[in-house]
């Protein structure tokens, strides 16, 4: 007749300290604990779920209650005590499962029990599992016993959630924290017990059941029987993930080469070919900022170690992350971040993250209007450069980089000039760039030039190309929809978004590049302030003139909207609506 099947996580709990996976610090402490004598009449053991909490009490009790404990401090599992204790029929371990058990009247049968002197061995040990889980009333009936048990009773508790114990018990217990388990040492005992079962097992595929089981042994045991049981002996990586619905790194990987080259439509293929295979889009954006912090720490040899992996594994993402710089990770984790903010609200979740990929590819790639802010890559890289930088001004010569030349003089702001072209030969004089003013009188006034280059760095802008200035001309209605458009790219800006709703800038005259913006109050000057070279940066380029300036100012006229008190503004609502002032005196409103 065959034996009855015992899953791996029965048939490989631990029976002794020394077979105690990832707690060597914790277990060393209760052996010198039994050996030196010095033992408590209450623990409490915390930790994640898996740990080994229930096992390390269970073997305490039995090691304390053994006749021939080991010199290293184990229980020897020959005496009457330790058999009868591995037989399931000692009458000396009570375990009580709390998470069913909460209630007074079970605690009080507990501590009746407490009076009991133990049949054979020196000391009843009662376990109680989820601790936690009792109630107030429970936790008092519990209190006075737990203070002073007979010597013959220990208690050990056990709980995953030790925030929710009371602190009356809690200083009543030695208190021990078990910490999760490395992955390295989940591989370490799954390849010791894939070794005892006669199978054969990829460290790959180990190294997969280790993460899934999120530092839990008892997780990883029961995700071990699955797989052995699909694969038939013989555990690959292959057969892991796909029994695992797991999603193989190597897109990952792939997707992270696809951002260093800038290959938009391989990224878009490798994302559709995830989602082909029944992933769901969430799921995959977590997964690639978790790739991407992995990266992260592991380009730096002092924060390698922050990733919870195998050695092996380690160096191989430590590779790979060595071909971006650090600022790329950076801007590209705040992205996804972003990202999975806006996901539960996004009505297209498949363009969220297909937009997410194409912004992380133009992270090595900006477009030139990002190029002025350090750091930024939120904005897309245009496809073809803007018609007007192909219909600059026929007037305007071309400067030789063999042979300088007199600067040839062309339409300039007032307030500074062009900044020369990297390849251009410098012009004998230049005028000083005047920087932002904020003149007194309440005014603030502030007008910059770009100071970025807006032409791309690359080696056919290093030939001989003159220096071209776009002049395009523009209309109100354009630039009110270049100005909606920035709003609507920065809507996270709330009070910038606000200000910029409030305050339309105007200029003097229809064919006018200067551009004037009359804000309420000092604080939204210091706003417009910090934005003005990102947003001019920006109108320069969706409207495809270099000339744009603009200048912020606070409004001090007293016949403004903005400066009206609560009674002005009430005032102009009742003489503006008629229906107002009924509604006004229907409920007798009034300004406190």
């Amino acid at each position: 007749m065959e034996e009855n099947y015992i899953v791996s996580a029965r048939k490989y709990r631990p029976s002794t300290f020394s077979s105690v996976v990832g707690q060597k610090a914790l277990t060393a402490t209760l052996r010198n604990a039994i050996q030196t004598g010095r033992l408590a009449h209450a623990y409490l053991f915390c930790g994640s779920r898996g740990v080994g909490k229930t096992t390390c009490a269970r073997i305490f009790a039995k090691t304390i209650n053994c006749a021939n404990p080991t010199p290293a401090g184990d229980p020897c599992n020959e005496c009457p005590s330790c058999k009868a204790f591995n037989e399931n029929r000692s009458l000396n371990i009570i375990e009580l499962d709390a998470a069913s058990n909460n209630s007074v009247d079970d605690i009080r049968n507990l501590t009746d029990q407490v009076l009991i002197p133990p049949v054979d061995g020196r000391y009843r040990v009662f376990i109680v599992d989820e601790v936690h889980m009792l109630s107030q009333q429970a936790f008092n009936a519990f209190l006075k016993t737990l203070e002073e048990p007979p010597a013959h009773a220990i208690f050990i508790l056990a709980t995953t959630e030790k925030h929710k114990i009371i602190p009356t018990i809690l200083s009543r217990c030695q208190i021990y924290d078990f910490k999760r388990i490395t992955i390295a040492d989940i591989i370490d005992h799954l390849g010791y017990v894939a070794s005892n079962e006669g199978m054969s097992a990829e460290r790959q595929a180990l190294g997969v059941i280790a993460r899934k089981a999120d530092g839990a042994m008892r997780d990883a045991l029961s995700i071990f029987d699955q797989v052995a049981a699909s694969s038939q002996g013989k555990i690959t990586y292959q057969s892991t993930i796909e029994n695992l619905n797991i999603l193989d790194e190597r897109y990952y990987s792939q997707l992270v080469e696809a951002f260093r080259e800038g290959d938009v439509p391989k990224t878009l293929l490798i994302y559709k070919e995830i989602r082909d295979r029944g992933f769901d889009s969430y799921f995959f954006l977590g997964g690639l900022a978790g790739f991407l912090r992995d990266l992260m720490v592991a380009r730096d040899p002092q924060t390698i170690s922050l990733i919870d992996t195998d050695e092996e594994t380690r160096q191989s993402l430590a590779s790979l992350a060595a071909s971006l710089p650090p600022q790329f990770y950076y801007a590209a984790m705040s992205l996804c971040n972003d990202a999975d903010m806006d996901y539960r609200t996004a009505s297209s979740k498949t363009f969220l993250i297909e937009l997410l990929l194409i912004k992380l590819c133009q992270l090595q790639s900006p477009s030139p209007a990002s190029d002025a802010q350090a750091g930024e890559g939120h904005k897309l890289k245009p496809i073809t450069a803007p018609l007007a930088a192909e219909t600059a001004p026929a007037t305007q010569a071309p400067v030789s980089t063999q042979h300088p030349a007199a600067p040839v003089k062309t339409p300039q702001p007032q307030t500074t000039v062009a900044p020369p072209h990297p390849t251009a030969a410098p012009p004998a004089a230049t005028q000083p760039r005047k920087a932002a003013t904020v003149p007194a009188k309440g005014k603030s006034h502030v007008s910059l030039r770009d100071a970025f280059s807006t032409a791309p760095k690359t080696a056919e802008a290093k030939a001989d190309t003159p220096a071209r200035q776009k002049r395009n001309p523009f209309t109100d209605k354009s630039l009110a929809e270049a100005w909606e458009r920035y709003m609507e790219l920065h809507k996270k800006a709330h009070v910038l978004c606000n200000t910029m709703r409030a305050s339309h800038p105007r200029r003097s005259s229809e064919d006018s590049t200067e551009l004037k913006m009359l804000v309420a109050n000092q604080p939204q000057v210091d706003v417009m302030l910090q934005e003005l070279p990102s947003l001019l940066a920006y109108l320069r380029a969706t409207l495809a003139n270099d000339f744009i300036e603009l200048s912020v100012e606070v409004n001090d006229d007293p016949d403004s909207p903005a400066a009206w008190s609560d009674r002005d503004l009430l005032r102009h609502i009742v003489e503006t609506n008629p229906h107002a002032a009924d509604f006004i005196e229907d409920f007798r409103l009034t300004i406190s």
